[in-house]
């Protein structure tokens, strides 16, 4: 799924866009037992809470893609009778009126989710009429052949609030206040089928996590049968390591400076794109050639891609580098740099030693205090 995609779905969890057709929550405490069971129609619930479950739904289809949000593709024997995409067939299908399939999807949930605190597990159903587009792309909402039926669940501590002080106007006085148990936002959820070229795609799931580096892989591979991703932090490194590779000997700084400038800028190119900008090997080999690195040490490139990254995997752009800043670290010093100006720094042999040179114009500060000379 794209920005535009999830933004879609996001637009239903509105009193004015609701298609939501029924909720299942289970409240879940530290030792895994089952303390409440939720189930009605969603449209029975009062305004004011379902106001507050609107927020924890959007919340599950935010954040950024290839981070938060991350496409996730069912292997071939998990679409077969009896594996995870059949299982979370069965449940959307029986719009979440089949208590014993509820029930079970509880139990995968409880047994692979590892949280040593109190959760709540919160299952919904929708069925979204996709309205058809015209010429213009402009939505026509008489004019729609397609029901987007789908789940989605969120996963979200339960934690006690802070203890303090309040003030109680029927006794007029300051008090003690009474701790609650309060539901957050999501650490966890997913959206099934994933929401494809605005249609239905049963070969997807799209995985929502709240902090990326934390995947929950039992979950991730048990309650979903899917691929366990490489994290953004892991493209990061992996990138780094085959940048190491490749370069070898001549990993010097214009080269990898290079490397990030022309990543930064093929970035910038795409980002009113709606997919997110995906880098396979070959557009990795274009990179590199672009970015100066030498011809005899492209030989091993494909070799090094596939053992340290995949043949057919490719790295998300925005995983990668830092368009923020252009970062240069020794032992003792880290220099920081507007990424637009990294021409500012240079290497140089002085005196015999490697030194890295900044370009001073008209403005030099040291601990806020201005240089004159």
């Amino acid at each position: 799924m794209n920005k535009k995609e999830v933004l879609e779905i996001r637009k239903q969890f509105s009193p004015e866009n609701c298609t939501i057709t029924r909720i299942c929550g289970c409240y879940v405490d530290h030792e895994k037992q089952k303390i409440l069971e939720l189930k009605k129609a969603f449209l029975s619930m009062p305004e004011d809470e379902a106001f507050k479950y609107f927020d924890i739904f959007k919340k599950t289809l935010s954040g950024t893609i290839g981070k938060n949000l991350m496409n996730m593709e069912f292997p071939l024997d998990q679409e077969k009778p009896g594996g995870t995409q059949d299982f979370l067939l069965k449940l959307r299908d029986s719009r979440l009126e089949d208590e014993m399939i509820v029930e079970e999807f509880y139990d995968k949930v409880i047994e692979n989710y590892i949280y040593a605190e109190n959760y709540y597990i919160i299952l919904i159903h929708a069925a979204y009429d996709i309205p058809g587009k015209a010429s213009d792309n402009m939505e026509m909402f008489d004019a729609s052949d397609e029901v987007y039926e789908h789940i989605m669940c969120s996963i979200c501590p339960v934690n006690l609030s802070k203890a303090g002080l309040s003030y109680n106007a029927a006794t007029n006085s300051i008090e003690d206040r009474i701790r609650d148990w309060i539901v957050d936002a999501p650490a966890k959820g997913f959206l099934f089928p994933a929401f494809q070229d605005r249609s239905s795609d049963i070969h997807n799931i799209l995985y929502y996590s709240k902090k990326p580096e934390e995947l929950q892989p039992d979950f991730i591979e048990h309650v979903l049968g899917s691929t366990i991703p490489l994290t953004a932090k892991d493209q990061q490194e992996t990138f780094h390591a085959i940048v190491s590779d490749t370069l070898g000997e001549e990993c010097d700084y214009e080269v990898v400076r290079n490397i990030h400038d022309d990543l930064t800028e093929l970035i910038e190119e795409h980002k009113e794109a709606p997919e997110p900008l995906e880098l396979s090997r070959p557009d990795v080999k274009r990179l590199f050639e672009k970015s100066g690195v030498p011809d005899e040490r492209m030989e091993s490139f494909d070799r090094d891609y596939e053992e340290i990254i995949g043949e057919k995997n490719s790295l998300l752009a925005s995983n990668i580098v830092n368009t923020k800043t252009f970062q240069i670290e020794t032992p003792d010093v880290i220099v920081k740099v507007n990424p637009e100006r990294s021409d500012l720094v240079e290497t140089k042999l002085i005196d015999g030693r490697k030194c890295l040179v900044i370009a001073i114009d008209d403005h030099l500060e040291v601990n806020g205090i201005e240089i004159v000379k």
